[in-house]
């Protein structure tokens, strides 16, 4: 039995050309929404017929203006989130994903956040307070950072894994 996910969840990071610890990239979601003033990482939902991998990237496009040869490289972070939704009374499920992005590059938030910002990787999981989001984090910084490791979640643009 397969089942598709309700949302997508893409962590946004780049390592400094110093090569000093790595930055996450956090959004804080814009008054008037639910859970207004709370930093998270790009969140949304994956339209009909679409990839689950791609509904991250178009995510992290529409809401960090990042696209393109800003972005290095895309991870599964082999990671599902479940959570429970008061809105509809039910269960909701997300997969997680990571981009790396260029060390320069500079985000352009959307609408549906009025700031972001990029956070040392020790110090995101005290902003982004959702326990989920701290074992991402550390999924990046300890498996993503190391080459050897990295390449088992890598991910072409199109979604598919690039070791096999």
């Amino acid at each position: 039995m397969s089942v598709r996910p309700d949302l997508v969840e893409c962590w946004v990071f780049r390592v400094p050309a110093d090569r000093s610890e790595p930055e996450i990239l956090l959004l804080r979601r814009a008054p008037g929404r639910i859970f207004a003033g709370l930093w998270q990482c790009v969140t949304g939902g994956i339209e009909p017929g679409e990839r689950v991998p791609q509904a991250a990237l178009r995510e992290v496009e529409e809401e960090t203006g990042l696209s393109g040869d800003e972005i290095d490289a895309v991870f599964d972070l082999d990671q599902t989130a479940w959570f429970y939704d008061e809105g509809a009374d039910a269960l909701v499920s997300s997969a997680v994903f990571a981009v790396r992005v260029r060390p320069d590059a500079v985000p352009r938030p959307s609408h549906e956040h009025d700031d972001a910002r990029w956070v040392a990787a020790a110090e995101a999981p005290r902003i982004a307070v959702w326990p989920a989001y701290e074992e991402s984090i550390r999924r990046i910084v300890e498996r993503l950072l190391d080459p050897d490791l990295a390449r088992w979640f890598e991910l072409s643009r199109d979604g598919r894994r690039l070791a096999r």
